[in-house]
């Protein structure tokens, strides 16, 4: 067969499978996590001897160093899918689970139970370790799953998938409820993207290229997630010295991921305080500040800011620092440059933070955190498919939870329209 019958095959099967899977009791969905669990710690030196073939082909490709680490497994990373794997295992099953109920005047009962979304695919880059959780997330959550990983990761990722399809076969449950596209060629995403009739959902997950392409191409419904440009608004109100902690951790802690920092708006009130003292800690660690002229003049080693630097996704220690006149203008700012990801405002003030919660329109918003917590994890939801910033049909982290939907249930005692 040709790559276009075969993801035609894959689809089929996987349309198949999804059936089977979403009638799983609990107890076996959750057997199936822990089964994948040992087998990675059993044959850990198989997937370390895939990973090689990946890390070999990456050098000779000449990839970033910064990609090459993604792409490495470690024994911390086979320990990390573990734990995530257990930690799903643990959460609550939500299929089948009435959500809410109501009589109607007629005596019927009306319902809303919570089922699987059917079949979804995962188109990702570089991270071995998103195959596992994606797996280990869609099998609880009751659905089949199709995995598109990067061809920088093939190898690996065709090792998980393997220990995945044991997984499934010593539980008796299909092999194809977790596949691996085996096929390379991004041709084959074209075609994988045409099947309406087999597949319910499309996550991508990676750089805005990457998403940009599969939602241009889809015939399928697309949960979209194309940058974070997150900003932290210190209000006049803010306690400056945890204003500098929030902003050092939301900038330094991890500049290279989706929930950092990219924007940090400062109240005219207290720009000439804050700015100094938040500055001092951001230079030590190397940050780069590209800021306004007021910005500027309050820190003369900043870089003028370009129109560009606002809604930019530096995903470096580069930051953007705009003074701002007041809430209203840190809000249009948001509403203008902002990617629906994150924001958080810093504020002793309760009526300007239910302001900023109701109005700053993304996945998450924050008083007094680190953007940093708009993860899965950190969120209580054990862990994350991706997340969403789209509002069709989840909003931010994507859990358990996020991978069902929900059917209407009504039942009586033989009423009938009239």
């Amino acid at each position: 067969m040709d790559f276009q019958e075969t993801i035609i095959c894959l689809a089929k099967s996987a349309k198949e499978a999804a059936r089977v899977v979403s009638r799983c009791s609990t107890d076996q969905k959750n057997q199936v996590l822990i089964t994948i669990a040992d087998l990675l710690d059993k044959k850990r030196n198989q997937v370390f001897a895939e990973n090689q073939k990946d890390l070999a082909q990456a050098k000779e490709k000449g990839l970033t160093l910064a990609m090459i680490d993604r792409l490495r497994v470690t024994d911390s990373t086979i320990e990390s899918m573990r734990q995530g794997l257990m930690e799903v295992a643990q959460l609550s099953d939500p299929v089948g689970a009435i959500e809410t109920s109501w009589l109607r005047p007629n005596g019927i009962s009306v319902g809303r139970m919570r089922i699987p979304l059917g079949v979804v695919c995962m188109i990702y880059e570089s991270r071995p370790n998103v195959t596992v959780d994606a797996a280990g997330l869609c099998l609880k959550a009751g659905n089949a799953v199709i995995l598109r990983g990067g061809s920088e990761a093939f190898f690996s990722n065709m090792a998980l998938g393997q220990i995945i399809s044991e997984a499934l076969e010593a539980n008796s449950l299909p092999a194809s409820a977790v596949q691996l596209v085996p096929v390379a060629d991004r041709d084959a995403v074209k075609v994988l993207l045409a099947q309406e009739d087999y597949i319910d959902l499309v996550i991508p997950r990676g750089g805005e290229g990457l998403i940009r392409f599969v939602a241009q191409n889809s015939r399928i419904p697309v949960l979209k997630h194309y940058k974070g440009v997150c900003h932290v608004f210190v209000d006049e109100d803010a306690s400056l010295n945890m204003a500098v902690e929030i902003a050092y951790n939301a900038k330094v802690q991890r500049p290279g991921v989706c929930n950092a920092m990219e924007t940090m708006l400062v109240h005219k009130n207290v720009a000439d305080l804050f700015l100094p003292l938040v500055g001092e800690s951001l230079q030590a660690a190397g940050v780069e500040i590209r800021g306004c002229p007021l910005a500027c003049k309050i820190l003369p080693w900043a870089k003028p800011a370009g129109e560009n630097d606002w809604g930019y996704e530096f995903l470096d220690l580069i930051l953007a620092v705009k003074v701002v006149d007041s809430m209203d203008e840190a809000l249009d700012h948001i509403a203008k440059y902002g990617s629906q990801h994150t924001e958080s405002i810093v504020t002793q003030n309760y009526q300007r933070a239910r302001r900023f919660i109701r109005e700053a329109d993304s996945s998450m918003v924050g008083v007094n955190v680190s953007t940093r917590f708009n993860d899965g994890g950190q969120l209580g939801l054990g862990a994350e498919i991706g997340i969403s910033t789209s509002k069709l049909h989840a909003f931010g982290p994507m859990g358990v939870m996020e991978l069902t939907t929900t059917k209407f249930v009504v039942t009586g005692d033989g009423q009938i329209r009239k």
